[in-house]
């Protein structure tokens, strides 16, 4: 194999057809995000399963871990705002099935209703956190990133997704 150094040149991105002409490094980016995205949907659902329960979506980890958030009670629209998710129904979908099994408890006030995780969710959250800190947290430690780095890789992507966040909506206007 050669060196990718050696050729600095050479793209790597998903669709080589969005990478010709001024701009191209977005695609790069975009293949990067693709690859995160996947192997971070894997690690939680793999690391919930280790945790205990294998029957948990991505999503609905993501949920039960934001209703966890904080320790206070949120709304459905609360999670979705926070997690930056506009179809509400994938995310009320996810709440029904935790609700279901137990792990989320709700409570309807007016016509608002708070999801809060119960003691049996609680209890899978801090195992889903050993598990994190054995099997990644503890390996991360063995890297040239550390806490810092990790912090401005989080607020450079924060800033892309309001980016991307703003392209949609102007792909929206067309």
């Amino acid at each position: 194999m050669s060196d990718p150094k050696s050729h600095p040149s050479r793209r790597i991105v998903s669709s080589r057809h969005l990478a010709e002409g001024e701009g191209w490094e977005a695609s790069e980016l975009e293949y990067g995000m693709i690859i995160a995205y996947n192997a971070f949907s894997r690690w939680m659902s793999r690391c919930m399963a280790a945790a205990g329960n294998a029957d948990l979506t991505p999503l609905e980890i993501l949920v039960l871990h934001n209703t966890n958030h904080r320790d206070r009670e949120k709304r459905l629209t609360d999670i979705c705002f926070l997690l930056n998710i506009e179809d509400t129904h994938t995310v009320n979908y996810a709440l029904r099935k935790l609700l279901k099994s137990g792990l989320l408890e709700a409570e309807k006030r007016g016509k608002e209703v708070f999801y809060r995780t119960s003691a049996s969710g609680a209890d899978l959250i801090e195992t889903y956190r050993a598990v994190r800190n054995t099997c990644l947290i503890d390996s991360m430690g063995r890297t040239d990133i550390k806490g810092d780095d990790l912090r401005e890789i989080a607020a450079q992507l924060r800033a892309i997704s309001g980016q991307y966040d703003q392209a949609s909506r102007a792909a929206a206007s067309l």
